[in-house]
């Protein structure tokens, strides 16, 4: 499909989402819910999180969603320069101690540079200080585009869109009183 999802796949031209590490794709079915005009992908590495989302697409009738099993760090494979238009990283794991696998690693940000359209947008959804700061510091040095960066997203920003769509374990930790830090930035 690569270089085809919109054309043979979505049969339309709108923008297309990438959700990574999405888990039972609480947060793709989200974002598809609210925003029908756009496409949206959910990648994750393990099938049986996947089924939830596939089957919760299908009951309703979301044409514009689709879930692939495969790592992360396949995407170019997947995707042709420039046909992805966003990507959501929707707490994923810190990967204490093993830097070139964290999603936000210099090696995984010049794989999303290469996929995305030349105005394409990154959000990430951490409830991991660590993972923040080290995002953060990752992305200064790449004299990146933040656009912004929060460290209590529903203190500091209820009304963004980044806090409408909550995943069952992010409700669990807001309500244990633990805060979700934000980004947004382009490469």
């Amino acid at each position: 499909m690569k270089g085809r999802w919109r054309a043979d796949f979505f049969r339309n031209h709108h923008p297309i989402t990438l959700e990574l590490g999405c888990g039972k794709g609480e947060y793709t079915i989200g974002l598809a819910r609210e925003y029908p005009e756009r496409n949206f992908i959910g990648i994750d590495i393990k099938g049986a999180r996947l089924w939830r989302g596939c089957k919760t697409a299908e009951e309703e009738h979301l044409h514009h969603v689709a879930f692939i099993r495969t790592r992360a760090d396949h995407i170019e494979r997947i995707f042709q320069p420039g046909e992805v238009s966003e990507i959501w990283i929707t707490f994923p794991d810190p990967q204490p101690g093993k830097e070139r696998k964290r999603l936000t690693s210099p090696l995984f940000l010049e794989r999303y540079r290469r996929i995305l359209s030349s105005r394409g947008l990154i959000h990430l959804k951490t409830d991991d200080r660590d993972l923040f700061a080290y995002t953060l510091e990752v992305l200064q040095k790449r004299k990146a585009e933040i656009l912004l960066a929060t460290e209590d997203l529903y203190h500091e920003y209820q009304e963004e869109p980044a806090a409408r769509i909550q995943t069952y374990y992010e409700s669990v930790w807001l309500e244990a009183g633990k805060k979700i830090s934000y980004l947004r930035f382009r490469l």
